[in-house]
């Protein structure tokens, strides 16, 4: 394609001095339009399909299980009859499976920036199938244990998706791209359960259709795991079944940005000796100012040779120190959100909470849920291409400080009316719309990683920045729901204890990502 044809929605290039490419952001720049939002690069919808899928099928496998392991762990006989035993065992089934994937997230990044990203992700979905089945059919608890670890194990290529996510697109149209993941993800937790609660124990529950068949009798959790395997299964078949297809069909190059798109599929789907999906050479490439200030830092002034980068070497980098406290930041307030929302609205007002029943808290998450969905579909990418992945995440950093703010507030004003009245509902209803702003923390900071990291090692980067999610989201629950029984029992500051010592950690957030946002504007200054 020459220059000329050239679609003016691509990425703004400049030409550095060494003669790669660096990407600028699309925003608005002196003497154009401020404030207007630039066009962007159209999604590639099949690729992006793609991923999305296995981002679906991830979160399934790892729920799906909450409605029936802790009668799935009596029935083991590991409890010898002890029902007090049971919880112990049951907690032990789930954390392993977030262990598992804090330990091996960091590895599969790595391997998919030596071996391509194709083999990996694809490898991801594939052993979550037979770690499904191995679980419904376990009749002892190791064996549990066992496929709970590699379900662990499997589910932690999740950096590697977005890693994928970054390469299929550009500048312009990331935003969009990553703004899908939260559905995704919201849906598969949403399903995962629902499968689990329905499709136990089939050969009591449809004795006419599983009844006669003895694997459901003797294996009743079998059904569930094997639906659940089955939709993890079809997310591995599904890129094959349509690779050869695609490819058949796909012969002729299509003119002006469908060239791009087409080469980018077959890479995607074919055979791909390059450790991507053969999309940085289309549609994005990294800011040469970035990989240069990364590689200098990480390994002095020697010849660039970004694959050689290692764990120590991404660790030495400031904005990558920079990036990974702010991701820590982001898995701590989110993960200690969705403790203490729930907690808090289903504790009663005497004891710091709003007295909610289940059917009301499910009911305000389910309309927040489609809220955020809508919202973020819809306006992420938008808010990216015009304020820039640093300001949109300041903005949600800050959002933070009025989310948990709400907390306290909301049950003084039930407290002073005796119930939840009009001014708590108020309160509420901001809470909520704030955070739907603070949940674009994650899709802003990967904008980032997209725009700060050398592609040679963004599977890398990506798995260590999972890496550190993994093991917040296993410590914050406990931090939290702890602090916030300690400050009930003992009054501690009128039981707002809980609420200060977050507020301050938040405080620290905001100050680290103002540090983040000018670490960028320096690196892009050069």
């Amino acid at each position: 394609m020459t220059e000329a044809d050239r679609p003016n929605t691509q990425v703004d290039q400049e030409v550095e001095p060494h003669g790669s490419p660096r990407l600028t952001p699309i925003v608005a720049q002196d003497g154009e339009h401020e404030g207007e939002i630039q066009p962007r690069t159209p999604l590639p919808k099949f690729q992006l399909f793609l991923v999305l899928l296995i981002h679906f099928s991830e979160p399934i496998t790892a729920v799906v299980i909450y409605p029936f392991v802790n009668q799935f762990v009596r029935e083991t006989g590991i409890t010898k009859g002890d029902d007090k035993k049971t919880g112990y065992y049951a907690g032990v089934i789930e954390s392993v499976f977030f262990l598992a994937e804090a330990a091996t997230v960091f590895q599969w990044g790595w391997l998919s920036d030596r071996l391509g990203r194709r083999p990996i992700l694809l490898l991801g979905p594939l052993g979550l199938t037979f770690a499904m089945l191995s679980f419904g059919y376990s009749t002892s608890f190791w064996i549990m244990l066992l496929s709970r670890f590699f379900q662990g194990v499997f589910n932690g290529n999740i950096g590697v998706s977005k890693a994928v996510i970054i390469e299929l697109t550009d500048s312009s149209s990331i935003g969009d791209a990553l703004a899908l993941i939260p559905p995704m993800w919201s849906t598969g937790i949403t399903v995962g359960p629902m499968l689990g609660g329905v499709l136990s124990s089939p050969a009591e529950r449809w004795p006419n259709v599983f009844g006669k068949i003895a694997l459901f009798k003797d294996h009743p959790y079998f059904l569930p795991c094997l639906a659940a395997g089955a939709i993890s299964f079809f997310a591995f078949t599904h890129p094959s079944h349509t690779a050869s297809k695609h490819l058949t069909n796909g012969g002729e190059q299509r003119r002006g940005s469908e060239i791009s798109r087409t080469s980018s599929t077959d890479s995607l789907l074919g055979h791909n000796d390059h450790p991507d999906y053969g999309t940085a050479a289309t549609t994005r490439s990294s800011s040469s100012a970035s990989s240069e200030a990364f590689t200098d830092s990480c390994q002095g002034p020697s010849n660039s040779n970004l694959e050689a980068a290692t764990l120590r070497s991404v660790l030495s980098s400031k904005i990558m120190q920079l990036i990974l406290i702010n991701y820590i930041f982001q898995a701590f307030s989110q993960m200690s959100f969705a403790v203490l929302m729930p907690l808090m609205f289903s504790t009663s007002i005497e004891d710091g909470g709003l007295a909610f029943n289940p059917y009301q808290i499910g009911l305000i998450m389910g309309i927040w849920g489609c809220f955020n969905a809508l919202i973020q579909i819809n306006l992420f990418g938008k808010a990216i291409r015009k304020y820039g992945g640093a300001s949109v995440y300041r903005a949600a950093c800050i959002s933070y400080l009025i989310v948990f703010m709400a907390f306290p507030l909301s049950n003084y004003l039930a407290r002073r009316n005796g119930s939840v009245g009009f001014g708590t509902w108020v309160v509420i209803v901001i809470q909520l719309f704030s955070r739907i702003f603070a949940s674009t923390g994650y899709g802003s900071i990967q904008v980032i990683i997209a725009e700060s990291t050398p592609k040679s090692i963004l599977g890398s980067v990506n798995g260590l920045a999972q890496m550190t999610a993994c093991i917040m989201r296993t410590i914050a629950p406990i931090i939290a729901s702890s602090l916030f029984s300690v400050s009930i029992q003992g009054q501690i500051l009128g039981g707002y204890m809980v609420y200060v010592v977050i507020y301050a950690i938040l405080l620290a957030a905001v100050g680290f990502s103002g540090r983040l946002i000018d670490a960028v504007a320096k690196e892009k200054s050069t």
